[in-house]
């Protein structure tokens, strides 16, 4: 897989066992802040693609993994290594904190 894989409840589950590594993007197009995360996602997605998947998913078309991974506030990013959820950050953060959370995991 590489580029930014948009994630939806039809396809979450088979994204998320067939790569070592995933980075979620929760999102919503009202969401001032997710537009700022935006871009840095993306570039994160450009530089780091050779480590890690990274995905998209739209809050407000995906209500069902929403309350799967209890999402209260948007940005929030979700860290799965080998399927399973291994850590989360919620609100804008810089390029810099989701670089080292991704060698943490690694």
């Amino acid at each position: 897989m590489s580029g930014i894989i948009e994630i939806t409840k039809d396809n979450f589950e088979s994204v998320r066992d067939q790569t070592p590594l995933l980075v979620v993007d929760c999102w919503a197009s009202w969401c001032g802040p997710c537009r700022q995360m935006g871009p840095i996602f993306d570039k994160l997605a450009e530089e780091q693609g050779h480590k890690a998947n990274f995905g998209k998913l739209d809050c407000d078309k995906n209500p069902e993994l929403v309350k799967q991974f209890k999402i209260l506030a948007i940005p929030t990013l979700l860290f799965f290594k080998n399927g399973e959820i291994e850590d989360t950050i919620v609100g804008l953060v810089a390029k810099e904190d989701i670089e080292s959370k991704l060698r943490s995991l690694q």
